[in-house]
């Protein structure tokens, strides 16, 4: 629909990760109010973290971040039947409020059956990874059987077992397209992770190799976003003479970890600044210690020289664009596929958070700090980085859809 002259263009952000409505916003943001309507729709739980948007914002539900992050530590699928039934509704409503002329989702699943449903073009934002065409192997995450019989056997096991438990998640949502008179999307949660009119992959392909893709997939390039807040006041008083070391696990990581890792991280001649994401109160602080809730990454980036995060793509992205190397404390398969495609460049360090001990991660940092080959292939990266333009990349996506 238009309003005027003007197209809707209605964004939608599954805020169960920071990540997800963080992309949604700067894609809102790229686009031309001159052009286009916009509209965002998210939970609003890290809305005062980018306040104001400057475009009209519908407040819709999503699952509690503890609840998700559960389902995915117990290795269960994230949405229920009932829960994306809900999803549906709700997403019904909101496409017969707003009439857009295209909805691009954000790990908003629903929007596979309510877009098709209404007519409206649908773009999903994923990421390469989880596309059924991705070149990239596939590492256990950190399920109770990890932790049951280790990583190697594990992953023996996962190797075997991965099929199933991929069809296992994709069940829900082909359920209700079948139940709505839609083709059902196949056994694999890739499919349901990325079906879409138009697939668009918040990645670069140097990164995140894929192949064959069919025309309707595209590499969007990584989409940056830091929180729009001021810097704390001790930024400015941070010693020059030791290297900087960011930490933060994020809104899906194992803040319960943080205690650990600041512990560890005091044995080092570094300085550690961490953003908690309001997941967990340090009540013990090193002497090397700067605590916050969230971090600017793209004001402070320069001055770092290693990110510790939770593996994410948001993060990491961010990290390599200033050319800093990343250590990631993953624990789902999200981060450790992440991480691993990272890593394979030379440009990040992966320990699994099931067995990582405060010695591992004093090890990944010094050897971090000590071997430049880290920080020279992030540098390459951010090279490659400093070419791509997913902000533009997306306008000239949204003017040739619609025109």
């Amino acid at each position: 629909m238009e309003t005027g002259n003007k197209p809707i263009i209605l964004l939608v952000a599954e805020a169960v990760t920071l990540a997800h409505f963080g992309r949604i916003v700067t894609l809102a943001r790229a686009l031309d109010s001159t052009g286009y309507e916009v509209v965002v729709a998210s939970d609003p739980r890290y809305l005062d973290l980018d306040a104001p948007l400057n475009c009209t914002f519908h407040p819709i539900r999503s699952i509690p971040s503890a609840e998700f992050a559960l389902a995915l530590a117990r290795g269960k699928p994230v949405y229920s039947l009932e829960t994306l039934s809900r999803y549906i509704e709700d997403d019904l409503a909101l496409l017969d409020l707003v009439r857009p002329a295209l909805v691009v989702g954000d790990f908003r699943l629903s929007l596979a059956v309510s877009a098709p449903l209404r007519k409206i073009p649908f773009a999903t934002v994923v990421n390469a990874y989880w596309s059924p065409y991705a070149v990239t192997r596939y590492p256990v995450p950190d399920l109770p059987v990890t932790r049951i019989l280790g990583i190697t056997l594990a992953q023996k096991l996962f190797d075997i077992i991965r099929p199933v438990a991929f069809a296992l998640h994709a069940r829900p949502l082909n359920r209700l397209r079948r139940r709505f008179g839609l083709t059902p999307l196949g056994q694999d949660i890739r499919n349901t992770y990325t079906w879409a009119d138009y697939t668009l992959y918040a990645d670069i392909p140097e990164v995140v190799p894929a192949l064959n893709l069919p025309p309707h997939h595209r590499y969007l390039g990584p989409v940056l976003w830091s929180p729009a807040i001021s810097l704390p006041e001790w930024w400015d008083s941070l010693s020059k003479d030791k290297p900087i070391v960011f930490l933060s696990l994020g809104s899906s990581g194992m803040a319960a970890l943080l205690p650990m890792a600041l512990a560890a991280l005091s044995q080092l001649a570094i300085t550690v600044v961490v953003a908690t994401a309001r997941k967990i109160t340090i009540d013990e602080v090193p002497a090397n210690a700067y605590i916050t809730d969230y971090l600017p990454l793209d004001l402070v980036a320069a001055r770092l020289k290693i990110v510790i995060s939770n593996g994410g793509s948001l993060t990491t992205y961010q990290a390599l664009s200033s050319g800093v190397p990343v250590i990631g404390l993953c624990s789902n398969l999200d981060q450790l596929l992440n991480m691993n495609a990272v890593q394979r460049l030379g440009a990040a360090v992966t320990l699994h958070c099931a067995r990582i001990s405060a010695t591992d991660l004093v090890m990944a940092v010094t050897a971090m700090l000590d071997n430049p080959s880290y920080g020279r292939a992030a540098i390459k990266i951010s090279q490659v980085l400093a070419e791509s333009d997913a902000k533009q990349r997306f306008r000239e996506f949204v003017a040739q859809v619609l025109h």
